[in-house]
């Protein structure tokens, strides 16, 4: 039996989806099921239970010989909240409880980290357990993943495989109910739908173009495809990033989309919102060097092939995976 915390959103969906590919439907999904607005991503899906986010640790502690893996992927994720305590609860405790109960266990588990957690990119984006300490992340949300990797690697007792994920900027199908949190290109996606248009955040830094902005997206099945690949293979336990390793800007991500569409170009440019604005990162790139000597050799998508089996595969009709 394999458990997916998060299993409603939308990573989570799309582990679950990938997991059914692969023919393994003994899944136990986890999440707020409270939150109907998520509900369609785990439609049409094989799973054999679901359980609450607050039902969890103590179905664990019940069931937990017979659970085989845990994707812990649940998390409060939204990085303009700044209210510390509910990231304390929600990603640090909470997690605490899920790390413990495998080890007691002895069950594998992999657990979203956060590429939040590099901060302003002071020490680059190495994945080098030894630089996690001095990592600066720039709001709540980053501190919370941070502080648990730090956690993380004080334990001397450990599930028998674990793996912590740093997750760049993922994009992909099942994200429809985030809201403001939901990535570039399908916020882009909508506003050119709507207004014939796009507007990206103007650049604040001498350094940067308006829209050359640089981040390392990556594909939420190359996502999942990592996932699925370190439940099979089990390499060296650790905390690895996953993005693609190549930054690519925002203009970039934004004339794929219009391509995409075999629209022409409009795309304009708005102040990046105050609230944000000095937290803002612009530049990251991820060394994927650690998860390549690990054995990973699927590749990922590039920008372009990644936007354009979102937006005609999935936005377009408003698809699930």
């Amino acid at each position: 039996m394999i458990v997916v915390t998060g299993a409603a959103g939308f990573i989570g969906s799309c582990l679950v989806s990938r997991l059914n590919k692969s023919g393994i439907n003994d899944i136990v999904v986890v999440d707020d099921f409270s939150k109907t607005d998520k509900a369609k991503n785990l439609e049409g899906k094989t799973l054999v239970s679901k359980v609450g986010r607050k039902d969890f640790i103590s179905w664990l502690k019940d069931f937990g010989g017979e659970v085989d893996f845990i994707y812990h992927i649940g998390a409060r994720t939204d990085t303009t909240e700044f209210d510390k305590s509910i990231f304390d609860q929600l990603n640090v405790n909470y997690s605490k409880e899920v790390w413990n109960l495998c080890v007691e266990y002895n069950i594998p588990l992999v657990y979203a980290s956060s590429a939040a957690t590099y901060g302003l990119g002071e020490f680059g984006y190495n994945d080098d357990h030894s630089i996690i300490p001095s990592l600066v992340p720039l709001n709540p949300y980053g501190d919370s993943k941070n502080d648990f990797d730090k956690w993380v690697l004080k334990q001397e007792k450990t599930p028998p495989f674990w793996a912590g994920l740093k997750f760049f900027n993922v994009y992909g199908p099942n994200e429809y109910h985030k809201g403001r949190m939901a990535s570039v290109i399908f916020h882009a996606f909508r506003q050119i739908n709507e207004n014939g248009g796009m507007k990206l955040f103007r650049s604040h830094n001498p350094k940067y173009s308006d829209g050359g902005q640089l981040r390392d997206f990556i594909y939420v099945k190359d996502v999942v495809e990592v996932c699925y690949f370190l439940k099979e293979k089990r390499p060296e336990s650790g905390i690895y990033n996953l993005g693609t390793g190549i930054a690519r800007s925002f203009l970039d991500l934004a004339k794929n989309t219009f391509k995409s569409l075999n629209l022409e170009e409009n795309i304009s440019f708005i102040d990046t919102p105050i609230d944000i604005r000095d937290k803002y990162q612009y530049f990251t790139e991820a060394n994927m060097t650690k998860l390549i000597n690990a054995g990973y050799e699927s590749g990922f998508h590039s920008l372009e092939d990644g936007v354009k089996d979102y937006v005609q595969n999935y936005l377009i009709g408003e698809k699930y995976y």
